[in-house]
């Protein structure tokens, strides 16, 4: 058994075996899993498993960071069964509009990033070679290697039209077509023309979508409802030619009437919003980029703003989203890596810092995000300070890229244009981000007494802290309620938060955990917690039990008071309450968890006091 099944199979057992995975896919350093059921994933175990170098639940993806192997992992994986690579939302999560769009961006990219950033170095290879005069622009290799680098933005809507149909879940070949006639050659004739078009009485909007990227998305978003729709009504006998013609007779019009025209112009929006920060406040992507592309990366947002980046390729020739503050933030990286790699003394952090410095170098961070920078904690706060200013720096020489390629040292090429002062001025961005991050890293980043590089212990401590989750104790006795179930809107709908419910059996209250008292409201029906790491909590007793203003409850702590995980809270009169008509069903609700990357209920049915009631994730 080689290292990558060794992986795989370690990973498999810990996430609930092969029958809890419903699709597997990767990315550059991840393995993108939807699951049936999360809460069968022993996410302790799966840490400790050696080469996992983190692991992320966010946007309905369970996540986890293998590095730069991870398509050798995930190909093992896949041999264990017949998994869709489609990642969806888990179903079973309560994900926000906004997770959901930015889960939908990410997926639909993923599969078309390794051809864009292929075909950008070949740009940026080309801009070498011209630069120093080895291939002229005129000569048919030129000509020849331009035009398949140009391919894969100028055939982008297809592209894009048949990783968004694996998506939505709908055919991917009629979806091809759809993205294919945006850029037909007839219809950009009809374009070129500039003359007034009609299609069946419809005004046409004459839009050019070639390396367009918004159209094509929403257009097959439409199309999997419209497939939906043609299969309910087509008897079985003719689906096979009656599906795809209801499609196409249907999207036609409504692609190029409305939907083509209404992404071009949200397109043209974002990039006119960029265009304007570019002009008016240059420095200010740069900097949010270099400073916060770490926290970008750790929940894979970073893909979300690939759409952006394209619309600015495609309408101003060249980007500035996400080229100058990434390479600035991973830079950084390598460099907190290096300083790492020298201070400690650690034989495995020694190897694991080096090694993680140079992957970081050609763009790839996961290794030394979450094998380096983030377990040590400090020096993930000098990455971000120095990435923000390498992405200063950036912004003020309005440093841009001409092409998509890995933020790293090989990307350089991607900078050259007529003016070689932008080239350069990347170069020193480079230097800055790589010597600012050594410098503050070795200074402030690793303690002086070598805790982290000199002790395994500490090590697996600060590893026990982070990128873990912390376990939230029932307060009662009593049975398990779903939140949604709890016969009040503000607490169903988790308006004030996540959490779950508990039906007590007996009266009396208890702390969840180590921490603060906050607040004891006067009725003595809620109490607000704060625990030891910052995880906020409120106990409701019972619904609408404010009406009684304290009768039948009595509080046994104060505003203010440190209390001890099982310290009795309240004791109420549950008899009486109930005898009076009082639901006394009990949310326990996280109402920061804004803060956290996920929140996960027990999956039993009772519990009793201490026992683990919900996870809430880092």
């Amino acid at each position: 058994m080689n290292k990558y099944e060794t992986i795989a199979n370690e990973v498999v057992k810990n996430i609930g075996g092969t029958e809890n995975i419903e699709s597997v896919t990767n990315c550059m350093t991840r393995l993108r899993f939807t699951l049936k059921n999360v809460s069968k994933v022993d996410v302790e175990s799966l840490e400790k498993v050696k080469g996992v170098q983190g692991v992320v639940n966010k946007n309905g993806q369970f996540q986890v960071i293998i590095g730069s192997d991870v398509s050798h992992v995930c190909d093992e994986i896949k041999k264990m069964g017949s998994f869709s690579e489609t990642v969806n939302v888990n179903s079973e999560e309560n994900v926000s509009l906004v997770n959901r769009v930015l889960g939908a961006i990410t997926a639909i990219f993923q599969p078309v990033i390794p051809a864009i950033c292929g075909a950008g170095m070949i740009k940026a290879v080309l801009a070498l070679l011209t630069a120093f005069h080895v291939v002229e622009a005129t000569s048919q290799t030129y000509v020849l290697l331009a035009m398949v680098a140009d391919s894969a933005f100028y055939f982008l809507p297809i592209f894009l039209a048949v990783s968004s149909a694996k998506r939505f879940g709908c055919n991917t070949f009629i979806a091809a077509v759809l993205g294919a006639m945006l850029i037909h050659p007839t219809y950009a004739g009809i374009v070129s023309a500039g003359e007034a078009f009609k299609f069946i009485g419809l005004p046409i909007k004459l839009v050019s979508y070639g390396s367009s990227v918004v159209p094509a998305i929403l257009i097959v978003w439409a199309q999997s409802y419209v497939e939906k729709f043609a299969k309910k009504i087509s008897p079985n006998a003719v689906k096979v030619f009656l599906v795809p013609l209801i499609v196409f007779l249907i999207m036609t019009p409504l692609a190029f009437a409305i939907i083509g025209p209404l992404g071009s112009f949200v397109g043209d929006i974002l990039c006119n919003i960029f265009d304007f920060l570019n002009n008016q406040a240059r420095w200010v992507i740069p900097v949010l980029m270099g400073a916060f592309c770490p926290l970008f990366v750790m929940t894979g947002m970073h893909y979300s703003f690939m759409p952006v980046q394209l619309a600015q390729y495609a309408t101003l020739g060249y980007g500035t989203l996400l080229g100058p503050g990434m390479l600035a933030s991973n830079i950084s990286q390598a460099g907190a890596c290096f300083a790492v790699a020298l201070r400690t003394k650690d034989k495995e952090m020694k190897s694991t810092a080096l090694s993680s410095a140079t992957t970081a170098l050609f763009g790839i961070t996961e290794p030394a995000l979450y094998g380096v920078t983030m377990k040590l904690k400090k020096p993930l706060w000098t990455v971000m300070i120095s990435g923000g200013i390498a992405g200063l720096w950036g912004g003020l020489t309005n440093m841009r890229t001409y092409a998509s390629a890995t933020a790293g040292v090989t990307a350089l090429p991607v900078y050259i244009c007529d003016d070689l002062s932008n080239v350069r001025n990347a170069f020193i961005c480079i230097v800055i981000a790589l010597v600012s991050s050594f410098v503050l890293t070795l200074l402030f980043g690793v303690p002086k007494n070598e805790d982290t590089s000199s002790s395994n212990e500490v090590v697996a401590e600060d590893n026990k802290k982070l990128n873990k989750y912390t376990e939230i104790s029932s307060c009662m006795n009593g049975k398990v309620v779903p939140l949604e179930n709890v016969e009040d809107d503000v607490f169903s709908k988790k308006i004030m938060g996540p959490g779950v419910a508990i039906l007590p059996s007996e009266g009396k209250v208890y702390a969840p955990f180590d921490g603060v008292v906050n607040t004891v409201f006067p009725t003595k029906h809620a109490y607000g917690l704060t625990s030891v790491d910052g995880i906020e909590a409120i106990i409701h007793l019972g619904l609408d039990t404010v009406n009684l203003e304290g009768k039948y409850f009595e509080a046994k702590v104060k505003s203010g008071q440190s209390v001890k995980k099982g310290d009795l809270l309240a004791e109420f009169d549950l008899e009486a309450l109930q005898k009076e008509g009082f639901d006394m069903v009990t949310p326990v609700i996280i109402t920061n968890s804004d803060q956290f990357i996920d929140v996960i209920e027990t999956q039993k049915s009772d519990v009793k006091v201490g026992e683990e009631l919900v996870k809430v994730f880092r």
